[in-house]
């Protein structure tokens, strides 16, 4: 899934995006053989001594800042070059391409090494491309307008009393159902933009979404739109993975780089300073 905070993005919210199955286990992700198998000089990449990157244009908030990839600021951004950095580039060997956010997963021959776009990895992707091990566990989280009954809450148990909604047959509403577990029967729309609509008419108190909606809704199409948190992680979630040409000698050591990432720290690091930071907080 890929979503933003601006209108330009509102087609792919339509499509249900935000429904996509999870999967956990990434495309041609296996650890490589030898010792010095991810070395950069033995690296299959386009153009030896550059990390070719692919992402849209524009490049959103969180995860780009100022429309510039290339900045080192915004969590995909940051998340890219702490990849390149493991796999010995620094930040001026690492080339920046826009690729559209659906010709990134299609089947075809790809003109990056990688690319970063917030997309959900999936089974019926894997049969074009590969995927890195998941770089962002996709949370779930309540928003709502400022000055609503919820906007100043700070747990979960603070929800119970209010009425919330979310899009029929998503996680959304599964988390909604399962974790909030409201008081009231929750309100089920079938598109999130019958659920804005419902907010905005103050007919629901707020509506539960995957956080990179979260950011578009409260940015493009409310006033005074607000993150009120995100959800506890709660089982099997959906990722966003690099993607990376269908059976690219990359697959396994950027999967390295993105595990050991993970494993010290760096993406926990780099999503409270992007994400909880930027006004999506943790709900207790």
């Amino acid at each position: 899934m890929r979503t933003g905070v601006v209108v330009g993005l509102a087609a792919l919210v339509a499509m249900g995006l935000g429904a996509c199955a999870p999967e956990d286990s990434p495309s041609g992700s296996s650890t490589p053989s030898g010792a010095d198998a991810c070395a950069k000089d033995k690296l299959a990449v386009k153009t030896t001594g550059t990390l070719t990157v692919g992402t849209d244009k524009p490049a959103y908030e969180p995860w780009f800042s100022d429309n510039n990839p290339s900045n080192g600021k915004g969590y995909e951004s940051a998340v890219t070059y702490a990849v390149a950095k493991k796999l010995g580039f620094d930040q001026a060997q690492v080339k920046w391409l826009t690729v559209q956010f659906n010709t990134a997963f299609a089947p075809g021959t790809k003109a990056f090494d990688l690319d970063v776009n917030q997309v959900s990895i999936s089974e019926e992707r894997r049969k074009a491309v590969d995927f890195s091990s998941g770089y962002y566990d996709v949370r779930q989280t309540v928003i709502t307008t400022a000055g609503s009954k919820i906007a100043n809450a700070k747990s979960v148990a603070e929800l119970a009393d209010a009425k919330l909604g979310a899009q029929v047959g998503t996680t959304s509403y599964t988390a909604l159902r399962d974790q909030v577990k409201p008081k009231q029967t929750p309100a089920v729309f079938d598109t999130n933009d019958l659920a804005v609509q419902a907010l905005k008419n103050k007919q629901i108190d707020g509506i539960v979404v995957d956080l990179p909606t979260a950011f578009y809704m409260t940015a493009a199409q409310l006033d005074n739109g607000k993150i009120v948190g995100q959800l506890p992680s709660s089982g099997t979630t959906e990722q966003f993975g690099f993607v990376l040409a269908k059976g690219s000698k990359l697959t396994g050591c950027v999967t390295q780089a993105v595990d050991a990432l993970k494993s010290d720290g760096t993406l926990a690091n780099l999503q409270k300073q992007y994400l909880t930071e930027s006004g999506a907080p943790e709900l207790s």
